[in-house]
């Protein structure tokens, strides 16, 4: 499998605008993901997929790889398929699966692309994949910014809600679960992600997925074993900064 890995990034970001490029432990936050993500032994490139000059002349200083696409997409899932096909282009090959990782992720750890990526390599059936993460504590869970997962008894996502799904009230062993944003595409797939039309739920939500789940097809979500935190605000921020300071005095 030609594997590709592609994060998204664009500083425009309405909860937190600059976003990408502010600092954490004295660099910014894009470049943590880069380099976490390039560790991945699974990958046969890294890129990241944006619209703004400063991230893309960062990541080429950092000796990275930038693709510059339009700044006219919702979606970072559209975003990367830009990306895609202009660095096939350029390379003259073609991918077999995207992983794309969101730019915001930056405690991704290299084994979490292995984890996200299995069970495409384990069944040719599955088109999509999404990594799950659990939900520790309750304000994690009434946090808007945390996107909450349902899934069936196959682990295929049934709905994606940035409230508290499947309910506030914690009735027996019921799992609560977040998406992680790590999500590899077959390469057609992604592309005809594309050509699909924006749903009514993926606009009230703001989740790529729920694109897929509203056309009436699968979201296979992956369990992680590793703990992550992704930045959505400037707390989130400082919380991830203290996370990882932490994980590094142990290490």
């Amino acid at each position: 499998m030609n594997i590709l890995a592609l994060i998204p990034a664009r500083m425009g970001s309405s909860r937190f605008p600059g976003k990408p490029m502010a600092p954490i432990l004295g660099k910014p936050m894009i470049g943590h993901v880069y380099e976490r993500v390039a560790k991945s032994p699974l990958l046969a490139m890294t890129a990241v997929a944006t619209c703004d000059q400063e991230i893309f002349d960062y990541i080429e200083s950092i000796g990275g790889v930038a693709v510059m696409t339009a700044d006219t997409y919702e979606r970072a899932s559209d975003r990367c398929a830009e990306a895609l096909l202009k660095l096939e282009q350029a390379n003259n090959v073609r991918y077999d699966i995207i992983v794309m990782v969101q730019g915001d992720e930056p405690m991704t750890h290299p084994d979490m692309i292995a984890e996200a990526v299995q069970p495409m390599l384990d069944d040719p059936a599955i088109q999509v994949v999404n990594l799950l993460g659990q939900i520790m504590d309750a304000t994690e869970f009434e946090d808007r910014n945390c996107i909450k997962v349902v899934c069936d008894l196959n682990l295929n996502a049934m709905y994606f809600s940035r409230e508290p799904i499947p309910t506030r009230c914690k009735v027996g062993k019921v799992p609560m679960g977040k998406q992680v944003c790590i999500i590899p595409f077959r390469r057609d797939y992604l592309l005809e992600y594309t050509r699909l039309a924006p749903t009514p739920l993926e606009i009230a939500e703001s989740v790529d997925m729920m694109r897929i789940l509203e056309h009436g097809m699968k979201v296979r979500m992956a369990p992680t074993k590793h703990s992550t935190q992704a930045v959505d605000t400037l707390d989130d921020l400082k919380k991830v900064e203290r996370l990882m300071q932490d994980l590094n005095a142990r290490t």
